[in-house]
């Protein structure tokens, strides 16, 4: 069983506060061509398995000066959350305007990765285990901070905001 975080680059006129809209419009970019070419053209992001553990590298921002404020929260799971009906266990949408983009883009672009490892890095190392090398997670880590770093940035300078699916 997988499950994933996909994050789109999206005009924020276009995105409704509508949870069946939302699930139309994330599962056609969930198709494997369509989210290829639009992770190629740079306006779609997605991680696999780690988005909740990355989530808490972020969290270890908390406590510094760049985080303090709760941009930390913005990259993986804050935003403007979309329910489903309270009957239907169906994972969330999140949305994020422009501004709160332009945030989590700086948040990303002035924290320190190595300051997050520093205090996050014993924590999420030791869930992978005795068989995993301490670079190997690390750089794991690393990867997708620089892919979130870049989508981000990316999607704010383009003025848009971020719609975030849960697949599971």
């Amino acid at each position: 069983m997988t499950f994933h975080m996909h994050l789109r680059a999206v005009e924020h006129a276009e995105i409704r506060h509508d949870h069946a809209w939302l699930e139309e419009f994330m599962g056609a970019a969930w198709d494997w061509d369509v989210r290829r070419a639009e992770h190629d053209a740079g306006i779609a992001e997605s991680i696999e398995k780690d988005f909740g553990s990355v989530h808490e590298l972020y969290e270890a921002a908390g406590g510094l000066p760049e985080g303090r404020d709760g941009t930390w929260e913005l990259p993986v799971f804050g935003g403007d959350v979309v329910h489903h009906t309270p009957a239907d266990r169906k994972p969330p949408f999140v949305r994020l305007a422009p501004e709160e983009t332009r945030r989590a883009a700086a948040f990303l672009t002035e924290i320190s990765f190595d300051t997050l490892w520093e205090s996050a890095g014993p924590r999420l190392r030791a869930a992978f285990g005795p068989g995993w090398a301490d670079e190997d997670v690390k750089g794991i880590y690393h990867q997708h901070h620089t892919a979130l770093r870049g989508f981000y940035h990316r999607t704010s300078t383009a003025g848009r905001g971020v719609v975030k699916a849960f697949w599971y």
